[in-house]
């Protein structure tokens, strides 16, 4: 049975994976849904009760029934490097992929529709706690009053954006910035704006979950890094990360979150504080990895190709799979 990989040409982390997959012999296809009528072509047939399906992909024929999973990575917007795209053509094809996938028994790496949810982050930090997360102070809001009064009640804080990378082309990363202590606020009112108390942290912690498997890592702090460099993606960088173990209180409450999203895979951020405390951040639910493999050695590609190559009927239950609950 076949893996299916859904994401770009030029996304490497997918390439540590299929290096995997190739090592077992596990046959993968690898798809961008920007490449449907471009490359790519589809057929599924619904008859006489029975449904099969079929994908064309560089020439290579793969029946949908033979999937055994789907890893949905980074995939491009349906038919978007079509002769003619449009925004109804975008709709057509990725109703007919999507649905024809989701006729199939294949477990998904993860559901199109946990997934989708799940980028909220609103939601994140409600399920956050629900699930016994720490949570720093937040508030998301265009009320300027109501920022002015949260930061009375909190005043070092930071700001940071509600979705994520800015949508030019290409993507930017907006980075977390510390709030100015004689801010205003009134242009909150142009727009939804996220203000969190800022966690004095003494490291930062990647955490990349892949079914039931935990790898975590630590990244310390520059200890001589200013209250201003709050964001670890632009801070300057003192050490490597290195595989650190996670307390069972945050490992339990992690597993709750990854039920109660539905979702096989997540890559949590956290900041620890002076006091060991691991303060949740955000969970990515098709974060990167490599960088962190590099550094530590952990074997996360190799978590995930196993998660992806188990077959339908020995995998049991898990987080995502829609027909059982997490272990």
């Amino acid at each position: 049975m076949t893996v299916l990989i859904l994401t770009s040409d030029e996304d490497v982390t997918a390439d540590m994976v299929v290096l995997r997959l190739g090592e077992t012999g596990v046959p993968v296809v690898r798809l961008d849904p920007a490449d449907l009528t471009s490359g790519v072509a589809l057929s599924g047939e619904y008859v006489r009760g029975g449904y099969r399906g079929h994908l064309s992909v560089g020439g290579r024929l793969v029946s949908l029934n033979g999937l055994r999973s789907v890893w949905v990575r980074r995939p491009g917007v349906p038919a978007a490097r079509a002769a003619q795209p449009s925004a109804w053509l975008t709709e057509e094809s990725s109703q007919a992929l999507y649905g024809m996938l989701r006729c199939t028994d294949a477990r998904w790496m993860n559901p199109p529709d946990a997934a989708r949810r799940a980028r909220h982050k609103p939601w994140q930090l409600r399920l956050a706690q629900r699930s016994g997360l720490a949570v720093p102070a937040t508030l998301i809001t265009t009320f300027p009053q109501a920022a002015r009064e949260f930061a009375e009640r909190f005043p070092d804080l930071v700001v940071k954006p509600v979705s994520g990378a800015h949508p030019q082309e290409p993507p930017r990363a907006v980075p977390t910035s510390r709030v100015a202590p004689d801010t205003d606020f009134a242009a909150v009112a142009f727009g939804p704006t996220l203000l969190q108390r800022r966690i004095a942290k003494r490291a930062d912690i990647r955490l990349t979950v892949v079914g039931d498997r935990l790898l975590a890592a630590r990244k310390p702090a520059d200890p001589e890094a200013g209250p201003d460099e709050v964001d670890v993606r632009f801070a300057r960088s003192v050490s490597p990360w290195l595989a650190v173990d996670v307390p069972q209180r945050v490992a339990e409450a992690v597993h709750r979150y990854l039920k109660g999203a539905e979702l096989a895979y997540g890559a949590f951020d956290f900041a620890e504080d002076a006091d060991g405390i691991w303060w949740f951040l955000e969970c990515n639910q098709s974060g990167q990895f490599g960088f962190v493999e590099m550094d530590t050695g952990q074997p996360i590609a190799t978590s995930i190709a196993e998660w992806l190559a188990k077959d339908v009927e020995s995998a049991g239950s898990y987080p995502g799979d829609g027909r059982g609950t997490a272990r």
